[in-house]
C-alpha cells in the first residue's frame, strides 16, 4: 500500500503542470510512466495539434481525421533529410524514414529496413503508408544521378498507391479508405541509396465484398468512381445509363474524397497500362455490376431456376455482352450443374435458388479476385529492378487494422490473426528478446512484465487444435458443412484454453477469441464454404471461351491450376495459402531491422480533433505501448558486436589489439567477424578504451554515473543509447576531418614541393634559352660590325684613291689651259678642300652638289660605280652642268655641277632626316668630322 501510496502521489504531482505537458516529445522522459500519465501526455499533445509522439523505439501517431498539408510539405521533407541530427528534430513520421535510410547507408551495419505500421482500422495506416512512399521517392529523386530512372521509378512507385487503393480499399463503419487487404511494399536501393525499383506483395484480398456489404458499408473505390466519374461516352461503352441502380453499390450517395476516377485512369496511364488494356478493365468491372442485378426464381427441383424479365432481358444480356460471352451459356452456367460420374459420364442437376445466388456470387468475386492479382503482377513488372542493379530494400508494411464488427466471419478472423502476428512479433524484437539479450550479456537487469500474445497464437495457429487446423480438417471432409457440428467440436477440442469462450445465450454458432486488442465473436455460418472457396469448373471453361483478351490471359492460368489441383487429394484452402503468405513475410520481416510506428485512433466516430480517452487508453494497454516505454527508458535500444563496433569505430583511438598487435581493420576484422564468441569477447578492454576515449571528451565526464547510463558493455556487445551513439558518430567525424586535414596538409604540401621544383626546372631552362639567344645575337652584332667596319674601310681606302687621283687629273687640266693661253683671271681660284667625304658633303646641305673634274659620261658613271648608288628608278636624280659652268675639283669649294638629290643614304647609320640647321651635323658624320 506505500508504494502504491506514493506512485500515486508521484502521478499527482506530475499532472500538477498540465500546461507543460504537452512539451514531453517523448514518452520516456515521463515520470512515472504510468498509463494514465502516457495518456494525459498524448490527450495534452493532441489538444495542441501535436499528432505524434516518440514513445522510446517507437512512434506514437494520433489521426487527427483532418487535412494538414503544411505538415508534410516537400520543404519538410527536404529539412529532415538534411538534418545531421534528426532526433533533435519534433517527432514526426519522417524521422521514422530518415533513421531506416540511414541505416541502410551503413551507420553500423548495412541491413535491409522494414517499417512496420500498425493500428486498429481507422488509425492512419494507410495515409502514414503513402506519406513514407511519397518521402523516399522524394529523398531517391534529390541527386541526379540516373534521373530519368529515379523520375520514372518514383512516379510509379506513388502512383501505384491510387490503383492499388481503388481496386483494394472500402469504407467500412471504422474507416472510410479501410485496406482490404494486405500489402508490403520493397522499396530497391542501389548502392547509391537511389531508388531503382520497387515491388509489391499482397496478402488475402476481401473479395467477399464484391458481392456482400455490411449495413452502412461500401463495395470497393472503383465501382463508385465509375459509376459517379464516367462520361456520357464512357457510360454507352460500359453499359452503364446514367439512371441505372446497382444492387452490389449500396450507400451510393455517399461522397468520399477517395471517388476520382480521373486521378486512377491517370495513374493507370503512368504504370503503362494502355488504352485498350484499361477499356477491357473498365468493361470486366461493369460486367460485375450488371451481373449483381441477375436475381433468380424459385423452381421445382426437376426444373433450373428461371430469371425475372429484366434480369433476363436486360442485366444478363449486358453481362454476357460486356463479358463477351454467349448469353445462353452464361445462363446455363448459373443455373445448371455439371456432376462427373467417372471419367466420361457427366450429369446435368438443376440448381436451386440459393445455389444459383453462389455461383452467381462467386463468379463476380473469381473475376474480380484474379484482376486484381494481373494488376499487382503488371505494376511489378512495371516497377521491379534487376537483382543485379540493387543491393537493399526498405519495406513498408501497411495491412488491415485490427477488426471487431457486429458479423464477424472468416474475413476478420484471418485478419486479426495477422495483427496477432505483428504483435507477437513486436513483442518477441522489443520486449522480449532485449530483455533476454541483457541478462545473456550480463546486464544488471529486473524483467518489465509485459503482455505475451503467444497463447492466443497457439489458439488459431496451433496444430493438430488449432482453430486453422481444425477448420481446415472440416473442409477436407467429403461432407456439407455444419455449423453447429464444428461448434461442438471447436468446445471438445478447445475449451480448456483461457483464450476461447462462447456466450451460452447466443443462438448463432460462434466462438469468442480473446485477442491482445479484445475480445472478437465470430460466426461460424458460412466459414467452411469460404474457406473452400470452390469455383465451378463450367464457370472457368466459359470465361476462357470468351472473346475478350484480358479474360484469356487471367483464366488459361488458372485452368492449369485446377486441372492439377484436381488431380491432387489435398484440398488448398484459402485458411493455408494466407497462412503460408503470412509465415513468408514474418521471414522477411525477423530478417530485417524493423521500426514500429503504432497509429491510435482518438475516437471511433473519426470526428476530427476528437480524443476519447476510454477510446485510446484501450488501443495503448493492447499494444503494449506502456511496457515498450519501461523498457526503452530503462534499457539500450542499439546492440552492437565487438567486431562491428571496432570496424567503425576503432580509428578514434590508437589501441592496440590482444597480443600486442596494432590496430589494423583489415588484418583482424575477418579473423573476429567470423570467430566464436570467446574470441570475440577478448575484444573487450579494446571496446572499453575506446569508450572512455569518448567519454573523456564529452560533457558527461563531469558525472561519472551517467557513464553506465549510456553505455554498457557486454560479453560480446556493446550496448549503447541513442545519445551515446552520437557521441561516437562525433568524436568519429572529428578524428576523420583531424586525418582528412593532415592528409590534405600532406598532399598540399608534396602539391606545393613538386610545384616548386617544377617552377626552379623551367627558370634554369628560361635561363639557358636566354643565354643562348643572347649569345647568338651578340655573334650577329659582331659579324654585322665586322661587316660594316670592312665596308667603310673600303669605302674610305676608294674615297681616298679617288680624292688623290683627281688632283692629279686637276693639275693635269690647268697645265693644259694655260697652254691654251686663257686668261687667269676667267678661272676661279680652287678652294682648298682637305678630302670631305661624301656623306659629309650630303650632310652639310639639302641639295648637295659636286663638282666633277672628269670630262664625258663615262666619268659619272664611274663616280656613281665607285660610290656603289644603285641605278634604280626614282631614287636619285643627276643633273650636270660641267659644260656649262667649267669643272671643278672635289676639293673644290662646291658649286653645284652636279646635283644628287639621295632619299636613301648609302650608309647605314646617316642622318635621313637632318634638322633646319644646315651646319649641324650628327650620327656617324659628326664622328668622322671630329675624326678630321
Amino acid at each position: 500500500m506505500s508504494l502504491n501510496d506514493s506512485l500515486e502521489g508521484d502521478v499527482r504531482d506530475f499532472l500538477v503542470n498540465e500546461a507543460e505537458l504537452h512539451t514531453y516529445d517523448d514518452l520516456t522522459k515521463v515520470n512515472p510512466v504510468t498509463p494514465t500519465t502516457v495518456l494525459k501526455c498524448l490527450q495534452a499533445r493532441y489538444s495542441a495539434r501535436v499528432f505524434y509522439t516518440h514513445a522510446g523505439c517507437t512512434l506514437v501517431a494520433l489521426n487527427p481525421f483532418q487535412p494538414i498539408p503544411h505538415l508534410y510539405s516537400l520543404d519538410v521533407m527536404r529539412e529532415y533529410h538534411s538534418a545531421p541530427q534528426p532526433q533533435d528534430f519534433k517527432p514526426h513520421i519522417f524521422i521514422v524514414a530518415e533513421e531506416a535510410y540511414r541505416n541502410v547507408q551503413g551507420q553500423v551495419e548495412p541491413v535491409d529496413q522494414s517499417l512496420v505500421v500498425s493500428g486498429e482500422s481507422g488509425a492512419g495506416k494507410t495515409w502514414t503508408s503513402r506519406c513514407l512512399m511519397k518521402y523516399y521517392a522524394t529523398v531517391a529523386a534529390s541527386s541526379h544521378k540516373c534521373q530519368d530512372t529515379v523520375e520514372r521509378i518514383e512516379r510509379r512507385v506513388l502512383d501505384s498507391n491510387p490503383v492499388m487503393e481503388a481496386f483494394g480499399n472500402a469504407c467500412t463503419l471504422r474507416n472510410n479508405n479501410s485496406s482490404r487487404f494486405g500489402k508490403y511494399i520493397q522499396l530497391q536501393l542501389n548502392s547509391s541509396q537511389l531508388l531503382v525499383g520497387a515491388s509489391v506483395q499482397t496478402y488475402l484480398l476481401e473479395k467477399t465484398r464484391v458481392a456482400f456489404q455490411a449495413p452502412n458499408e461500401r463495395n470497393f473505390h472503383i465501382f463508385y468512381q465509375m459509376m459517379k466519374g464516367a462520361t456520357e461516352k464512357q457510360r454507352q461503352e460500359w453499359e452503364m445509363p446514367y439512371n441505372q441502380k446497382f444492387s452490389w453499390l449500396p450507400n451510393a450517395d455517399k461522397t468520399l474524397e477517395e471517388d476520382r476516377l480521373q486521378e486512377t485512369a491517370e495513374a493507370m496511364i503512368s504504370l503503362g497500362i494502355d488504352t485498350d488494356k484499361r477499356t477491357q478493365i473498365f468493361r470486366v468491372l461493369a460486367s460485375i455490376l450488371q451481373l449483381g442485378n441477375v436475381n433468380f426464381s424459385l423452381a421445382s427441383e426437376s426444373q433450373p431456376c428461371d430469371l425475372d424479365e429484366e434480369s433476363k432481358g436486360s442485366f444478363l444480356y449486358k453481362t454476357a455482352t460486356l463479358l463477351q460471352v454467349p448469353v445462353d451459356e452464361l445462363q446455363d452456367c448459373l443455373t445448371v450443374r455439371t456432376l462427373r460420374a467417372g471419367k466420361q459420364n457427366v450429369l446435368l442437376k438443376p440448381c436451386s435458388q440459393s445455389e444459383c445466388v453462389i455461383r452467381r456470387d462467386c463468379l463476380a468475386k473469381v473475376i474480380y479476385a484474379q484482376l486484381f492479382e494481373w494488376l499487382v503482377t503488371f505494376i511489378n513488372n512495371s516497377m521491379c529492378s534487376d537483382n543485379s542493379k540493387w543491393c537493399n530494400f526498405i519495406g513498408l508494411l501497411d495491412v488491415y487494422g485490427f477488426e471487431c464488427f457486429l458479423l464477424n466471419n472468416l474475413e476478420q478472423l484471418c485478419i486479426n490473426y495477422a495483427n496477432e502476428k505483428l504483435q507477437q512479433h513486436f513483442v518477441a524484437h522489443y520486449l522480449k528478446a532485449q530483455q533476454e539479450e541483457y541478462v545473456a550479456e550480463g546486464l544488471e537487469w529486473s524483467f518489465v512484465r509485459y503482455q505475451d500474445n503467444q497463447s492466443c497464437l497457439d489458439l488459431i495457429e496451433g496444430s493438430p487444435t488449432g482453430i486453422l487446423s481444425l477448420l481446415n480438417e472440416e473442409c477436407r471432409l467429403n461432407r456439407a458443412s455444419d455449423a453447429k457440428q464444428f461448434r461442438v467440436r471447436l468446445e471438445k477440442e478447445l475449451s480448456g484454453n483461457t483464450r476461447m469462450s462462447w456466450d451460452k445465450f447466443s443462438k448463432q454458432p460462434h466462438f469468442i477469441v480473446a485477442h491482445y486488442a479484445g475480445r472478437v465473436s465470430y460466426q461460424i455460418e458460412g466459414m467452411m464454404e469460404k474457406n473452400k472457396d470452390p469455383v465451378p469448373p463450367e464457370l472457368l471453361s466459359l470465361l476462357q471461351k470468351s472473346k475478350n483478351p484480358l479474360l484469356q490471359s487471367l483464366f488459361a492460368a488458372s485452368d492449369a491450376e485446377g486441372n492439377g489441383s484436381r488431380a491432387q487429394s489435398k484440398v488448398v484452402t484459402v485458411v493455408s495459402k494466407f497462412k503460408n503468405s503470412l509465415e513468408s513475410l514474418m521471414k522477411i520481416l525477423h530478417g530485417t531491422t524493423p521500426h514500429y510506428t503504432r497509429c491510435i485512433k482518438p475516437n471511433p466516430d473519426c470526428r476530427p480533433l476528437t480524443f476519447k480517452k476510454e477510446e485510446v487508453i484501450t488501443q495503448l494497454e493492447a499494444c503494449g505501448i506502456v511496457e515498450t516505454i519501461h523498457i526503452s527508458a530503462a534499457g539500450f535500444p542499439i546492440r552492437v558486436p565487438y567486431a562491428s563496433f571496432l570496424q567503425r569505430y576503432g580509428l578514434i583511438t590508437k589501441t592496440s589489439l590482444p597480443g600486442g598487435t596494432g590496430y589494423n581493420v583489415s588484418t583482424f576484422l575477418p579473423h573476429y567477424l567470423g570467430g566464436e564468441s570467446g574470441e570475440e569477447a577478448s575484444l573487450g578492454p579494446v571496446v572499453q578504451d575506446i569508450l572512455n576515449a569518448v567519454l573523456k571528451t564529452s560533457d558527461s565526464s563531469t558525472n561519472p554515473n551517467n557513464n553506465n547510463l549510456m553505455v554498457h558493455c557486454g560479453k560480446t556487445k556493446v550496448f549503447l543509447t541513442h545519445g551515446m551513439l552520437e557521441l561516437l558518430e562525433e568524436q568519429r567525424d572529428r578524428v576523420r576531418s583531424q586525418k582528412a586535414f593532415c592528409i590534405q596538409c600532406c598532399w598540399r604540401r608534396y602539391q606545393r614541393r613538386q610545384r616548386a621544383i617544377r617552377t626552379q626546372s623551367a627558370t634554369l631552362i628560361q635561363a639557358v634559352v636566354r643565354a643562348w639567344l643572347v649569345r647568338r645575337e651578340v655573334r650577329r652584332w659582331h659579324k654585322a660590325a665586322s661587316v660594316i667596319q670592312a665596308r667603310w674601310r673600303s669605302w674610305r681606302a676608294q674615297m681616298d684613291a679617288l680624292a688623290e687621283a683627281e688632283l692629279d687629273n686637276a693639275e693635269d687640266l690647268l697645265e693644259e689651259e694655260e697652254s691654251c693661253s686663257l686668261p687667269l683671271s676667267s678661272i676661279p681660284e680652287p678652294v682648298a678642300v682637305h678630302g670631305w667625304p661624301l656623306g659629309l658633303a650630303m650632310a652639310s646641305a639639302p641639295n648637295i652638289t659636286v663638282a666633277l673634274t672628269a670630262t664625258g659620261f663615262q666619268k659619272v658613271m664611274s663616280l656613281m660605280a665607285t660610290l656603289k648608288i644603285p641605278f634604280r628608278h626614282g631614287e636619285y636624280k643627276v643633273e650636270t652642268n660641267q659644260f656649262d659652268q667649267g669643272v671643278a675639283s672635289i676639293r673644290a669649294q662646291p658649286r653645284g655641277s652636279v646635283k644628287l638629290h639621295l632619299r636613301r643614304s648609302p650608309l647605314r647609320y646617316a642622318d635621313m632626316h637632318p634638322g633646319q640647321n644646315a651646319d649641324g651635323v650628327t650620327g656617324f658624320n659628326q664622328i668622322l668630322l671630329e675624326k678630321t
